[in-house]
């Protein structure tokens, strides 16, 4: 995150904490995230929402480290979740289950169960299957279960094929004919109450047009079902808003923009506005500590092998995607181009190509920048390597939100004698 949205930014010290203490003190790699920073985010949307009923749920799968989650809880943010296991990390850190919203394509029984069971505000429902899963659950419970029919609206969000969900090719929502299928048989479903709208179209979205694309397509269909008889309660127009990775390159809209757009193709609509943004509200206020092993020449190439991996950081090797890495305490030395690598066994155990720095030796201190998102809430164990640590800073203070997993953690549940029984 830049200094324009981030107070007493440098590479040296964040949060008035110097890193290189931080480093000495956590050790590497290590995720670090501005408390700060994520607070600064969620007022900004805040007050771009002004006048508006409007609910912003964070998308726990950005982040879903429980310190961070009650960040969220004490700034009224709810949740939006896709599992069981996000549902207990949001309630476990305080926040309030009429506001969180159920997303997903493959809730499961169990799941279905728990989160009626929570008294969880809404699920957005994906599937004619799913909604008579859910029927059968909240009958079974005597529980009247709130539903938002998520809409598919073949939109192109102009992003990243394996994180586009809006077209009519993507597993994603159903089709408005299909929705309108649903509403028809309301009083079939008695113990459903399907009364809302939810769209999304993908994530790391820089443009506004495919929202208002899709927006308009949901308020249409909205205008519809009311003149048919139908009370549409909430809708959820989903999240994406992308961030800046690439300074130069990505121009990511304002959140005074974003809203802009909801306002204007939600003009007429007088029911509650829920969000669900994630990336948006973490990834720039978020980064990774890493030390040089080494650096080695190839035949053709100059490598900067690091200590972090695929392992810790997987964005690059699943989506090709693009982060800035640069020395803490940059030397006055010589320019060298690098392939920036870990020391993960596959070829996909990169984080950039051709990447011009002053020259790095071994020890030094290296921050990958912008991965308060899909960082660690992808990692793995891959390679047995244990997860990294995670640490909150807030303005001089720090704190250990996550310990870093020992080798002996590592393999709990894990059987080396095997008791075999017979069937």
């Amino acid at each position: 995150m830049d200094g324009r949205t981030l107070a007493e930014f440098s590479n040296a010290t964040v949060d008035r904490i110097d890193l290189e203490w931080l480093a000495r003190r956590v050790g590497t790699p290590c995720h670090v995230y501005s408390a700060s920073a994520i607070r600064q985010r969620i007022h900004e949307l805040q007050r771009a929402l002004g006048g508006l009923d409007a609910q912003i749920c964070f998308a726990v799968k950005a982040n879903p480290l429980r310190a961070v989650l009650r960040l969220m809880a004490d700034a009224g943010i709810g949740a939006d979740i896709v599992s069981a296991g996000e549902l207990q990390r949001a309630l476990d850190a305080g926040i309030d289950p009429q506001r969180i919203v159920f997303s997903g394509v493959g809730k499961s029984i169990d799941e279905m169960r728990m989160a009626l069971e929570a008294g969880i505000a809404r699920f957005n429902v994906e599937s004619r299957d799913e909604l008579d899963s859910l029927q059968l659950v909240a009958a079974e419970l005597d529980q009247i279960a709130n539903v938002a029919v998520r809409i598919n609206p073949d939109v192109d969000a102009q992003t990243h094929a394996k994180i586009s969900t809006g077209k009519a090719a993507n597993k994603f929502g159903v089709s408005a004919d299909e929705a309108r299928q649903w509403f028809a048989d309301r009083p079939r479903l008695r113990n459903l109450r399907i009364n809302g709208l939810h769209v999304h179209i993908g994530s790391q979205i820089l443009g506004l047009d495919p929202f208002r694309d899709a927006l308009d397509r949901v308020a249409t269909l909205r205008r519809e079902l009311e003149a048919a008889g139908h009370v549409i309660h909430s809708i959820d127009v989903g999240g994406g808003l992308g961030v800046r990775y690439r300074e130069a390159d990505d121009a990511a809209p304002t959140a005074a923009e974003y809203v802009g757009a909801i306002r204007h193709a939600l003009h007429d609509y007088r029911g509650r506005i829920v969000l669900e943004p994630g990336r948006w509200l973490v990834a720039e206020a978020g980064f990774l500590l890493t030390r040089v092993l080494r650096s080695k020449q190839g035949d053709s190439r100059r490598f900067l092998i690091l200590d972090a991996a695929m392992n810790d950081l997987a964005r690059p090797s699943l989506y090709d995607a693009w982060h800035e890495i640069v020395a803490v305490s940059p030397q006055p030395r010589a320019e060298v181009t690098y392939d920036i690598v870990g020391p993960v066994c596959e070829s996909a155990d990169t984080f950039a190509r051709d990447r011009t720095l002053p020259e790095c030796r071994a020890g030094e201190l290296m921050m990958i920048r912008t991965t308060g998102a899909y960082a660690a809430s992808m990692a793995s164990t891959y390679n047995s390597r244990p997860l990294a640590a995670e640490v909150l800073l807030d303005r001089g203070r720090w704190a250990i939100a996550r310990r870093r997993q020992s080798h002996a953690e590592m393999c709990l549940g894990e059987a080396t004698t095997l008791d075999w029984q017979a069937q």
